[in-house]
């Protein structure tokens, strides 16, 4: 297969690369924002300042992969937009809410702080809930009917959930004392939603697509995906064992839970990519089909090349530069 040929593939592969970058690293802040502590000030301003160097620059990879979508897969944004207009709008929405809160909690007159708190939550949940509906009507292949409105409700809950548990290990990784007990427990209940989630796909998928069913169930191919589960299986079981005994002593291993909440989002996407590839839209658009013309996937391909480095540099400096405990945040 020659260079032309394999870009249609190179592009689908970058598109994945970001979400599930995104999935991670907005989605520990979404999630952050979903558990943020309503009673108690302090709480919220230690959950606040541990993402406070990150929240907005973990959007970039999300202006990426939709990037990604409409240079590279014109038909499919088009379809993407058409189909899932209304979700789309909540989801900027909640992001635009998220974005006015975090500001304004900053600048605005005190006595306001904790309504810009309830806001920066309430779009966090809507912004996370707004994703996972569109995830659930994607992998559907956005079929119009009740079960599959269903399937994409019971997807935004499995999302939302997923997001709370990665931002509780987030908050686990950079808080210590009560907020660091606080945020085991929530993360705890959210791992145990999102572990339902991932058993309800898993168990519907073969049933709703008979083409995922000979993938999963048939040679060679189940040889290949069987590991898949279990390893989740495993992570979640870790997890679960370590965040029942927060906090332990000299906080030792304290990046576990984010680091396996990570490999389960990881293995998940995995999971997705085995399933429907190659298409860029599951059983109704493939990529080479919906792909741009060789020449502009040639000359996008070395704008990324220049640009996705940067980005991933950036960003590995910016956690470097930040790393350790959250330290105590003052307004001035």
């Amino acid at each position: 297969m020659t260079f032309e040929e394999l870009l249609p593939y190179i592009f689908l592969f970058l598109m994945a690369l970001s979400v599930l970058i995104y999935s991670v690293l907005d989605g520990f802040d979404l999630g952050v924002g979903i558990l943020l502590h309503q009673t108690n000030e302090d709480y919220r301003n230690q959950m606040i300042a541990s993402i406070g160097p990150f929240w907005d620059a973990n959007e970039t990879w999300l202006v990426l992969a939709i990037g990604i979508l409409l240079i590279a897969f014109p038909e499919a944004h088009n379809i993407f937009l058409r189909e899932l207009y209304l979700p789309v709008l909540f989801l900027i929405i909640g992001l635009i809410i998220r974005g006015i809160a975090f500001d304004f909690r900053a600048k605005a007159v005190t006595k306001y702080k904790r309504l810009w708190d309830r806001l920066f939550q309430s779009g966090s949940i809507l912004a996370a809930a707004s994703q996972g509906y569109m995830m659930g009507s994607y992998v559907l292949g956005f079929e119009n009917s009740l079960n599959a409105f269903l399937f994409s409700c019971l997807s935004a809950i499995g999302v939302t959930a997923a997001y709370a548990y990665i931002g509780g290990a987030w908050l686990v990784l950079k808080t210590e004392g009560d907020l660091q007990i606080f945020a085991a427990r929530k993360a705890r209940i959210a791992g145990w939603i999102t572990a339902l989630g991932v058993l309800v796909i898993c168990v519907t998928n073969p049933m709703i697509d008979p083409n995922i069913a000979s993938r999963w169930f048939s040679l060679p191919g189940a040889i290949l995906i069987v590991p898949i589960p279990l390893m989740v299986v495993l992570l979640l079981y870790a997890t679960d064992r370590y965040l029942k005994n927060v906090p332990f002593k000299n906080d030792i291993g304290c990046w576990i839970p984010f680091a396996s909440v990570a490999g389960i989002f990881f293995l998940c996407l995995i999971g997705l990519a085995y399933s429907y590839y190659p298409y860029v839209i599951p059983n109704k658009l493939l990529a080479v089909d919906a792909a741009s013309s060789t020449a502009s996937l040639k000359f996008v391909f070395y704008g990324v090349a220049i640009v996705l480095p940067i980005i991933l540099i950036y960003t590995f400096l910016s956690y470097r530069l930040f790393k350790g405990k959250t330290t105590e945040l003052e307004y001035y």
